[in-house]
């Protein structure tokens, strides 16, 4: 037997040494090369090798191998890792770390529930990541005040007066993040039939922070899809794609959100499932894999959730294929596109937002030094980890700046809220937008 076999170097401490569901061969199709560090944001932060994503498969396989305990410190070193997926992008062995990093987290956060270990702010996360994020209307009905106070002005003179400070530190955090709130208007019928001729039957896949904050974006997708003949079906029963348990490391929750979602949309006539948002996007098309990480026996499950994740695509990506039609209004604006990790390593999406963009009149799209480099968000990772999160964003927005854009494109919410957050803190008044957004204005009649 091969002293690299992970059963024979089991650890002592458990009969199940952590990464034992993950194949061994995973780990070895890493050599190493370093390739991936040029790429790696916290490594480029930190210079730190144990940040790096060889770094973290030598952690993981070590403690794996039973050769390392998983101490604070290892934990540390993972825990720190955006899971970004760049390091994909730039390995030329074709490792698959986003299969390494979240098994490994599933599995942690089971070993870790098993026995009784808790993180010192497991508040956060089970009210506020698990208990309101992951449900539309519960984050709706949350933001009613918030949304308030913006129209009153109270949110700026609570700022003044130092009230904010006095909130627990994940909390003043949520309050830098939180965008302008704008009126949610009216929901999104069911059905919203083509305009012209009928080329595509859709779903849209509105999510959960995405349509508690990011309502209007949704509507202009939707209208994009229209002027572009697809009748779009949005059903009401749709729930979260569940990245923020899965990335986390809570599986079992991931699951019964993807098996819900997977029955709803399947139960539509449809050509594909339109997401809007990288990060959701990259999770919906990712539910082969979960159902094979936490659900492994389950034959019925992995055909459920395969042919759901085989229909998805971002609105984008669906669009490009589909043969966009040119839209007639100019909209005149310098601007300039970041690459939403989600969308460029996770989905290898980077042509087809700058395709559409190019279709529009009068728009200027200038490069972005380090586009496809993490702006810090990553799901709830600027919430749980505030100072790399910071470093990031800041090292984002100067290159943005550094182009002389009126606005900045994204085809994410999250690196939205974390761009506009650290724009407004550099005193910038450069424009946070989707790609969405631009083309919806693009395609109205020009008189409106």
């Amino acid at each position: 037997m091969s002293a690299n076999s992970p059963t024979q170097a089991a650890s002592p401490s458990t009969a199940t040494p952590l990464g034992a569901t993950i194949p061994y061969e995973r780990f070895l199709d890493c050599v190493h090369c370093g390739l991936c560090t040029a790429s790696c944001p916290t490594y480029l932060e930190t210079g730190d090798e144990n940040n790096s994503p060889r770094g973290r498969i030598y952690l993981m396989r070590a403690v794996t191998d039973g050769r390392l305990e998983l101490t604070d410190t290892v934990r540390g070193h993972l825990d720190l890792c955006l899971d970004c997926r760049s390091c994909e992008s730039a390995c030329p062995s074709g490792v698959q770390y986003g299969r390494l990093i979240e098994p490994f987290r599933v599995e942690t956060q089971i070993r870790d529930r098993r026995e009784g270990r808790t993180e010192p702010d497991s508040w956060f996360q089970q009210w506020i990541l698990y208990g309101m994020f992951p449900y539309a209307g519960r984050l709706r009905m949350s933001l009613a005040p918030a949304r308030w106070a913006q129209q009153l002005g109270l949110d700026r003179l609570a700022e003044k007066m130092g009230l904010v400070r006095l909130l627990p530190a994940k909390l003043q955090r949520m309050h830098r993040l939180l965008p302008p709130l704008k009126p949610r208007g009216a929901a999104i019928p069911h059905l919203l039939p083509a305009k012209g001729e009928r080329r595509a039957r859709v779903g849209l896949f509105t999510g959960c922070v995405a349509d508690a904050m990011f309502h209007h974006l949704h509507w202009a997708t939707a209208r994009v899809l229209q002027a572009n003949g697809c009748d779009v079906i949005t059903p009401r029963d749709q729930v979260c794609c569940g990245a923020i348990h899965y990335h986390s490391g809570a599986g079992d929750p991931a699951l019964a959100l993807a098996t819900a979602n997977s029955r709803i949309f399947g139960a539509e006539d449809l050509d594909a499932v339109i997401v809007n948002v990288a990060g959701c996007g990259s999770m919906l098309k990712d539910y082969g894999h979960v159902a094979e990480e936490v659900a492994p026996g389950s034959q019925e499950t992995a055909e459920l959730l395969g042919h759901f994740a085989g229909r998805v695509r971002d609105v984008s990506e669906f669009l490009a294929e589909l043969g966009p039609l040119a839209p007639p209004t100019p909209v005149p604006l310098k601007a300039t596109y970041h690459d939403a990790c989600h969308l460029c390593h996770a989905q290898q999406i980077r042509q087809q937002p700058r395709q559409l963009l190019s279709l529009v009149k009068g728009l200027e799209l200038v490069p972005l030094h380090e586009s496809e480099i993490c702006c810090g968000a990553a799901g709830s990772y600027n919430l749980t980890q505030g100072e790399m999160a910071d470093r990031l964003g800041r090292r984002k927005v100067e290159n943005i700046i550094a182009t002389g854009a009126e606005v900045v494109i994204m085809g994410n919410v999250g690196c939205s809220l974390q761009i506009q957050a650290e724009l407004k803190a550099a005193g910038s008044s450069i424009r946070v937008l989707h790609p969405m957004e631009i083309l919806d204005e693009a395609y109205k009649p020009a008189e409106e």
